[in-house]
């Protein structure tokens, strides 16, 4: 009898947890999984399927709720973060208005993907929303140049780097200056969101404005 009641007192934090994450809206999972992705230097060691990009770490935090974002949608000559916005778009997902945690963020023309010196890229970047506070301000995880990690951006101000000489940082720096190009924010780049609710198996079609 005591035996069987310390193995019930050991295993009930864990069945509480393992209820609060499956009762958890797909953004909230998606948040959650890119939050643990945060420090990760290269995604294979994580799973040796995704590539060490970000469409990698978006992959990743997605299938964690079940959502699969390449299958389908995509065209011949299609980059992986193309190939995932015509999907998000296929479905109604696409959208501009205010963010939710798990919301794809879509960036265009973050590096010289043509190397023509030019900024005609499109999209060449992909993130996750982990967190959104009131005042505009967003906490993105993204696979950067470092492995993953987290970015800030706020669309309220996007052409601003700092609220202030010294201060807290509002958009961060998301292209490098080149010696044609001066370097750009994450407000600046930014292409658009989407939301996983649509993405869902069954999920509505309907576009968030």
């Amino acid at each position: 009898m005591i035996r069987t009641l310390v193995v019930l007192v050991a295993l009930g934090p864990l069945a509480a947890f393992s209820r609060e994450q499956r009762s958890a809206t797909p953004g909230r999972q998606i948040a959650a999984r890119a939050s643990q992705l945060v420090g990760v230097r290269d995604l294979r060691s994580v799973d040796g399927r995704m590539p060490d990009d970000c469409t990698g770490l978006v992959r990743l935090a997605y299938e964690s709720a079940g959502i699969h974002l390449m299958d389908g949608a995509g065209v011949r000559g299609d980059n992986g973060v193309t190939a995932i916005y015509r999907k998000a778009r296929s479905r109604g997902a696409v959208h501009r208005g205010r963010p939710k945690p798990g919301d794809l963020v879509f960036f265009r023309e973050t590096y010289d993907r043509n190397r023509d010196g030019r900024r005609n890229d499109g999209l060449t970047h992909v993130g996750v929303v982990e967190r959104v506070e009131g005042n505009g301000q967003i906490t993105i995880v993204h696979r950067g140049s470092k492995g993953v990690a987290r970015t800030r951006m706020n669309l309220r101000h996007p052409k601003v780097h700092r609220a202030q000489r010294g201060g807290a940082i509002v958009n961060d720096y998301l292209r490098q200056a080149s010696r044609k190009q001066r370097a750009y924010v994450t407000g600046e780049l930014f292409a658009g969101f989407a939301s996983p609710g649509p993405l869902t198996r069954g999920g509505t079609v309907a576009s968030r404005r």
